[in-house]
């Protein structure tokens, strides 16, 4: 957040740090002269390292050595070709250190260079390089160690969301509300879900802290409502709406986004019905959220129209076997159901 001169006050934030759980603000310790950036953005950092000197305005320190990636020199090399090659690649804009030679001593020949001109067209062209950083990054490698670790399984299940619908509209709250809510009083009765595998032991969560995935422009982060069991809908509702806004402007605190039990994931409004979502370790369980859906249900053999949501919960099959996953799901189903209940 700072530059190098500036002038910084204790308890300032001065640097956003991405770790493989959180991100968080580093406060400067004191107030002073920002005197040197030891590492560059971008830069992975040892944990303990030191990641700028804060000095008084009229201290000096000797120079110190930044934290950087060590530079590769590039020796340029004399490339074994002929003079027909040499003609060809230059008209066709060729580097000649891509191509591999089939003379003499791995001398490049001119038709090393036109079948390397094919085989490059053949090849799909890239538009545009994304480095993965930052949070996407911190964000593919806790999905790959979900994938790997926790042996996925997936049911779904059909809502009927009229009195979920009527509710929302009565107290102005979000659907999102209502299945945060909803989740909260599950998992108070079926605690084998609130859980997490540790080696050979599974360790049940005291607190019920349920998380919901936001998407950003800098990627996926799931702030986490605590002790949402406990909090009334329309307290779900106001906490919820303070930590959306938070995340996408990046100010979430490290407590925010730590300590969730369980992890509720929405692509409805971008017309998903079902979906595979991937748990958030170390949670046991993920909830995913389809769109509402205008359906032709049959209630006492009349066709009625109601409005209908797909969930769909991935759980960890080490700790959760389909029936009792199962039966979590249908208690959301219940609850949603039943307006009354998501008033308690």
């Amino acid at each position: 957040f700072k530059k190098e001169g500036e002038t910084v006050e204790k308890g300032e934030p001065v640097v956003e740090v991405l770790s493989d759980k959180v991100t968080y603000e580093v406060e400067a310790p004191a107030s002073g002269i920002l005197h040197k950036i030891m590492a560059e953005e971008g830069t992975d950092v040892p944990v303990a390292e030191t990641l700028a000197i804060i000095t008084a305005p009229d201290e000096e320190l000797p120079e110190v050595e930044a934290i950087t990636e060590a530079p590769i020199e590039r020796v340029k090399e004399r490339i074994p070709a002929s003079p027909a090659a040499k003609r060809v690649a230059k008209e066709h804009g060729v580097d000649l250190t891509q191509v591999k030679g089939t003379g003499p001593e791995g001398r490049i020949v001119e038709e090393d260079v036109r079948r390397f001109i094919e085989e490059t067209k053949a090849k799909r062209k890239i538009r545009q390089v994304i480095p993965l950083a930052g949070i996407r990054k911190i964000a593919a490698e806790r999905v790959s160690l979900s994938a790997k670790t926790a042996p996925h399984s997936t049911i779904t299940m059909e809502v009927d969301m009229t009195n979920a619908k009527k509710l929302r509209e009565k107290l102005q709250v979000s659907y999102t509300d209502v299945l945060v809510k909803a989740v909260a009083k599950a998992l108070t009765e079926h605690s084998i879900i609130n859980s997490t595998l540790e080696k050979d032991k599974i360790k049940i969560f005291e607190d019920v802290n349920v998380g919901v995935a936001v998407a950003t422009e800098a990627g996926l982060v799931v702030p986490v409502i605590h002790n949402a069991d406990k909090k009334s809908l329309k307290e779900v509702s106001s906490a919820l709406k303070e930590l959306v806004e938070k995340a996408r402007k990046g100010k979430l605190a490290k407590e925010e986004l730590s300590g969730g039990t369980f992890t509720i994931t929405n692509l409805g409004m971008f017309g998903v019905d079902t979906f595979t979502p991937i748990i958030n370790p170390p949670e046991t369980a993920i909830l995913g959220v389809g769109r509402i859906v205008e359906k032709p249900v049959v209630v006492n053999k009349e066709i009625i129209v109601k409005p209908i949501m797909q969930l769909s919960l991935s759980f960890d099959h080490r700790v959760v076997d389909g029936a009792p996953a199962a039966q979590f799901l249908q208690k959301i189903k219940e609850i949603i159901e039943s307006s009354e209940s998501l008033l308690t």
